[in-house]
C-alpha cells in the first residue's frame, strides 16, 4: 500500500539490517491507524469533534507533538481549527500555533509544504518560531498537507515535532501518510457542508410552508371568501377549490384542469383569468376535440394567404389573438400525437409560425388546458407525449363532481329555475319533495345533467311549483340512467331516489323500469379514469347494446367511441354498420 522503501533510501544513515524491523512496524501501524480514522471519519458525530478525534488518532501512529486541522469557509475565512483536547470555543487557541504564511501557501498552491527545519524556511517567521518552540538546542520540523473538496483545497493537516536522525528519515513517508488522511478529512468535510447546506433549505422551506398552512387554516371568519361569478355553491370541496383558484390566478404558471364531464371547467378557467394580472386582456378558447388536425393548427396558428384551399386571406390564430392574455384549450387530451409535438414547442418557447409561412412570431400567453382523461395512462400507453404532460401539468386543479357537493345542489337548481323563469316568462318553484329527489340522485353528468334536468322538469310541470312526482325518475323514464345501467349492482343505496308516492312496477316492468333508474355515483375518480371501463365490462349487455351506449355517452363521436370500448374507429365503424345503428347528427 505504501512504497516505505523510497522513504528510507538515504545514504549513510541506519544499516541495511537496522531498518527492516522498523519498516514493517511503521506499515503495520500505519494500517492499523487509518481503519481507526476511518470508523472515526463514518461515525455520526459533530465535525469539530470528529476532526479533534483524527488528531488524537495521529498521536499513535505518527511522530508529532501537535497536530492541527485548520478548516476555512467559501469565503477564505477560518472555519474550523481544532487539536487533540478540543473543547466549544478554543479553537483561537489552535488557531495562534499555525504559521499563516505556512498555511496560506498550502492552501494557495494546493501543495504539501515539509520543513525539515523551521529554523532556517523562509514560510516561518521569528514569531512562528517562538510558538512553535524552536531554538538552537531544540530543532523543529512542521509538515502541512492540504485538504481538498473535489479541486479545491479547503484548508490543512498540519504536525510539528522535534528534529533528530529518525524523523529525518521518515519525513517523505509521513508526507505520503498525511496526504491519504487528509483527502480523506476532505470527503467527510464535504459530506457535512452538504448536510448542512440541506438542512438550511429544509429548514427554510418548512417555515415557508408553516406559514402559509397556518394562512390556510385561519378561522373561515377571518379569511376572505372567494366569489367567482357563474360559480353557485359553498360546500367545502367547493370553497377549498375557489381557494386554490385565487392563489393560483396570481401567478403566469400554466394550468391543467381535471374532472369528470359537466363539472364547470370553462368556468374556472375564466374564473383564473378574471382574478389574474391578465384579466383586461382577451380571453381566447378552443375546444380541442371538437376539429380535425389540420383544422387545429390553422385555428391556433392561424394562416398566410393561399397557405391552403380557401385560405383566401390572412387569418390570426388563437395563440395570436391571446396575446398578453389567457388560452383556454378544452379537450387537450384529445389531440393527435403527431400534433402534440407542434403544440410542445409553442407552450415551452412561446413562439411558432402560421400555417404557410416561416416569420416565426413571439407571444405572451398563459394556457389553460382541460381534460376529463387519465393522461397518466394516455402518458403510459403512448397516448399522450410525457413531455408535453409536463409542460401542461404545471400546476393541476382536480374539480370535485356534483356528489362531492350535494349541498350546493339547491343553490343551483334554485339558479337554474331562475334563468327558466326569467326566459320563459312564469314563476315556477321547487317543494320539499322535489329537493329531496334532486339532493338523492348521483347526477354523473354532473352540474349539466342537473341544468338538463331542471329544465326539462320545468317545461313539462303543469302546476306553479314542481313537486316529486314531475321527476322523469320517479317513472322510471330517466333517459340518461341508461348510460349507467351495466354498473347499477355496484351502487350505493343513497345513488338512487326514492319514491313513496310513486307506483310500483310490474314484474313484467321491472326490466324495463330498471333501465330508467337514476344513474349511480361512478367512483370519485371516474372522470380521470378511463370511462368506459364500467359500461363495457358487465356480461348483461348484447354487443349491439354496448355499442349504442358507448357512443351515446361519447355524443356520437366515432373516436371516443372507440377509446371506451378498446378498440380502433375503424372497428367502432365495422361494428356500427353490422347492427345498422344509425348515428344521430347534433
Amino acid at each position: 500500500m505504501l512504497n516505505i522503501a523510497s522513504a528510507h533510501e538515504r545514504p549513510d544513515s541506519v544499516s541495511e539490517t537496522s531498518q527492516t524491523v522498523p519498516i514493517v512496524t511503521l506499515h503495520e501501524s500505519a494500517v492499523v491507524g487509518i481503519f481507526e480514522i476511518s470508523k472515526i471519519l463514518a461515525a455520526p458525530c459533530r465535525l469539530e469533534l470528529t476532526l479533534a478525534n483524527v488528531v488524537d488518532i495521529l498521536h499513535s501512529f505518527v511522530q508529532m507533538r501537535h497536530g492541527i486541522v485548520s478548516l476555512f469557509d467559501h469565503d477564505g475565512q477560518p472555519d474550523i481549527t481544532v487539536g487533540v483536547g478540543w473543547t466549544e470555543g478554543s479553537d483561537e487557541r489552535y488557531r495562534t500555533r499555525l504559521p499563516p504564511k505556512a498555511i496560506d501557501q498550502i492552501v494557495a498552491t494546493d501543495m504539501p509544504l515539509v520543513a525539515e527545519d523551521i529554523a532556517v524556511h523562509s514560510a516561518f517567521t521569528t514569531a512562528d518560531l517562538e510558538v512553535l518552540g524552536a531554538s538552537d538546542n531544540a530543532r523543529v520540523s512542521f509538515i502541512g498537507v492540504p485538504i481538498r473538496i473535489d479541486a479545491k483545497a479547503v484548508g490543512a493537516l498540519t504536525i510539528d515535532r522535534v528534529l533528530d536522525d529518525s524523523s529525518s528519515i521518515r519525513l517523505e513517508y509521513d508526507v505520503r501518510l498525511l496526504t491519504m488522511i487528509a483527502n480523506l478529512v476532505g470527503q467527510t468535510v464535504k459530506l457535512h457542508r452538504l448536510f448542512a447546506t440541506d438542512r438550511e433549505r429544509l429548514m427554510a422551506e418548512k417555515d415557508r410552508l408553516q406559514k402559509q398552512l397556518a394562512e390556510i387554516q385561519q378561522p373561515a371568519r377571518e379569511r376572505k371568501k372567494v366569489n367567482v361569478e357563474g360559480i353557485i355553491g359553498d360546500s367545502p370541496a367547493l370553497r377549498a377549490l375557489l381557494d386554490k383558484i385565487a392563489v393560483v390566478a396570481k401567478s403566469n404558471s400554466t394550468v391543467l384542469l381535471r374532472g369528470e364531464s359537466g363539472t364547470g371547467k370553462e368556468l374556472v378557467a375564466k374564473a383564473i383569468h378574471a382574478l389574474s394580472a391578465r384579466s383586461k386582456r382577451p380571453f381566447i378558447k378552443l375546444n380541442c376535440a371538437a376539429l380535425p388536425e389540420t383544422v387545429l393548427e390553422s385555428e391556433l396558428f392561424g394562416h398566410e394567404k393561399g397557405a391552403f384551399t380557401g385560405a383566401f386571406s390572412s387569418r390570426k390564430g388563437r395563440f395570436e389573438l391571446a396575446d398578453k392574455g389567457t388560452l383556454f384549450l378544452d379537450e387537450i387530451g384529445e389531440i393527435s400525437p403527431s400534433f402534440q409535438a407542434k403544440l410542445l414547442r409553442v407552450l415551452q418557447e412561446q413562439e411558432f409560425e402560421r400555417v404557410g409561412s416561416n416569420q416565426t412570431m413571439k407571444v405572451d400567453v398563459r394556457v389553460i388546458a382541460a381534460t376529463n382523461r387519465n393522461l397518466e395512462e394516455a402518458v403510459a400507453n403512448n397516448g399522450f407525449r410525457a413531455d408535453l404532460y409536463y409542460r401542461v401539468s404545471v400546476v393541476p386543479l382536480l374539480l370535485p363532481p356534483l356528489r362531492e357537493r350535494r349541498s350546493d345542489i339547491p343553490l343551483l337548481a334554485a339558479e337554474f329555475l331562475r334563468n327558466f323563469n326569467s326566459e320563459n316568462g312564469r314563476t315556477l318553484t321547487f317543494d320539499q319533495g322535489a329537493t329531496d329527489i334532486l339532493m338523492n340522485c348521483g347526477f354523473p353528468g354532473n352540474v349539466r345533467e342537473l341544468e338538463n334536468c331542471v329544465q326539462r322538469t320545468a317545461t313539462l310541470a303543469p302546476g306553479p311549483s314542481i313537486c316529486r312526482d314531475d321527476f322523469a325518475c320517479c317513472h322510471g323514464q330517466c333517459l340518461s340512467a341508461m348510460l349507467w345501467k351495466g354498473g347499477s349492482e355496484d351502487v350505493a343505496p343513497h345513488a338512487r331516489p326514492t319514491c313513496a308516492g310513486a307506483p310500483k312496477p310490474s314484474s313484467a316492468e321491472a326490466g324495463r323500469s330498471a333501465a330508467g333508474a337514476v344513474p349511480p355515483v361512478p367512483d370519485a375518480q371516474a372522470g380521470l379514469g378511463p370511462a368506459g371501463a364500467a359500461l363495457v365490462s358487465t356480461g348483461q349487455m348484447t354487443d349491439p347494446e354496448r355499442v349504442i351506449a358507448a357512443m351515446e355517452r361519447s355524443g356520437w363521436v366515432q373516436a371516443k367511441a372507440a377509446r371506451l370500448l378498446g378498440v380502433t374507429p375503424r372497428q367502432i365503424g365495422y361494428a356500427l354498420r353490422k347492427y345498422g345503428i344509425e348515428i344521430k347528427r347534433f
